[in-house]
């Protein structure tokens, strides 16, 4: 036999035999690659050289949980339109903001707040930066791993802007608004860098978070050191003319001096009068709207009724909120109990400090004064006063109250346009554990005492 025919043959069965095995090879690592690929999460590449699993979208379709340890991302933001409105109507709006931001897995760009109190004519809107307000730094460090903020020289602009229309009319529900948001956590929309949503104030979209969601952002907003250290020349002011007035009546009470005492141990009262002019046409179609009666207070029915807060220590002092610029009524001061001084800006001597600043600041002024005081009485169908007694249910709840109902507790609150024990006021406590902000955005005769 020819040897070297012998060996072609050998060679080409071993090479048929060869090639048979490595198709079943083949054949097996596809099978397994596919069996993989169903049963496990695939994943893929982002564009910004990092790894990220596709399952992480059920994340980005629901609200972040605080100890979520992905945290917000800071390479996607969200863009609102200008904030506007009082004090309190843009604290929500930008609450609202916040927890869309943080619904959509993205950081907040920094919005544009409004210094002047405009309604309808968006010309004569002053913008002013949120962060002439309240403090950029402090807000992220209390809020991390909530919501986070950024300024527009973080956007690297690697992306273009895609913008997101808010609906609007009764047939945009909220289902559908939530439907949308959901939709633009998916890709391709959710790989813009930047999200802008165009239409109506942050204020008026619809409200997909529970209170303690907001509290949550609220707690983080402190304000900037100068209109911080302006509130503290209008308390101490406050408290002076309450030692006066204990000191001139009461000497010596309890073996206690006034003349001796601290200025932060002496208490005072702080009413947010609303009876302006623009709220008193607001309230009044409101009551007619809604059909109850328990919105509007006159001067007589609010000074009476504070007067009768039982356990209320006098003589004392009552710093009166008031918007002075749309008071009609120049005699607030009178017709008060016997033991209770009434004090408005000027009669304090410190409406040289809130001339100095535009509306928005002059409310912060008050927000800061009216919150410190020993018993706030509010309308509990005024954001500003409502959003002072949530802050105050806060802090009682870290003191270990869970209700004031019944009882005289340090950060109490009360509603003077409802009726309260003794012919007073209601005592109000915000409940914490309401599913949306609504009884806040638009006042509620329901409150928890």
């Amino acid at each position: 036999m020819d040897i070297s025919s012998s060996n072609c043959k050998n060679s080409k069965f071993f090479c048929r035999h060869l090639n048979s095995i490595a198709c079943k090879c083949v054949a097996l690592v596809v099978i397994s690659l596919v069996i993989r690929a169903a049963l496990l999460p695939s994943i893929t590449f982002s564009g910004f050289g990092r790894i990220e699993k596709k399952d992480l979208v059920f994340v980005h379709n629901r609200s972040l949980s605080v100890n979520s340890e992905l945290g917000i991302r800071k390479d996607k933001f969200l863009e609102v339109p200008q904030i506007v409105w009082g004090l309190n109507n843009q604290k929500i709006a930008f609450a609202r903001a916040c927890l869309t931001a943080r619904m959509l897995n993205r950081t907040l760009l920094m919005p544009s707040l409004s210094a002047s109190l405009f309604y309808k004519e968006i010309d004569l809107l002053q913008p002013i930066s949120l962060d002439k307000v309240f403090q950029f730094d402090k807000f992220n460090s209390l809020c991390a791993g909530f919501v986070q903020l950024a300024r527009y020289s973080d956007v690297s602009n690697l992306t273009g802007v895609f913008e997101l229309h808010k609906g609007s009319g009764r047939k945009w529900t909220i289902e559908r608004d939530l439907d949308q948001l959901r939709h633009h956590t998916e890709d391709p929309i959710d790989g813009n860098e930047v999200i802008r949503i165009v239409g109506k104030n942050p204020f008026l979209w619809h409200d997909h978070w529970p209170v303690k969601d907001y509290a949550k952002v609220f707690e983080c907003l402190v304000l900037v050191d100068e209109i911080t250290n302006e509130a503290d020349k209008v308390v101490s002011k406050i408290r002076e003319r309450v030692m006066e007035l204990r000191s001139n009546t009461e000497p010596v009470q309890n073996g206690v001096n006034f003349e001796d005492s601290t200025l932060p141990l002496v208490p005072y009262v702080a009413v947010h009068m609303r009876i302006e002019i623009d709220w008193m046409i607001h309230c009044k179609k409101l009551e007619q709207r809604l059909n109850i009666s328990q919105i509007c207070s006159s001067k007589e029915e609010i000074t009476e009724r504070v007067g009768n807060i039982m356990d209320l220590k006098t003589p004392t002092v009552v710093y009166l909120a008031v918007a002075d610029s749309l008071l009609e009524d120049s005699s607030i001061l009178n017709g008060w109990k016997e033991g209770l001084l009434p004090l408005e800006k000027k009669k304090l001597g410190v409406d040289g400090i809130y001339k100095k600043y535009p509306y928005l600041i002059q409310s912060a002024i008050d927000y800061e004064v009216c919150l410190r005081a020993d018993v706030f009485v509010g309308n509990s169908f005024s954001t500003f006063s409502s959003l002072i007694v949530l802050e105050r249910t806060q802090k009682m709840i870290k003191m270990g109250v869970t209700s004031s109902c019944g009882t005289n507790v340090r950060w109490s609150a009360y509603a003077y346009n409802i009726l309260g024990e003794s012919k007073g006021p209601r005592r109000w406590m915000t409940n914490m554990s309401d599913s949306s902000l609504h009884a806040i955005s638009y006042g509620s005769n329901d409150i928890s005492c």
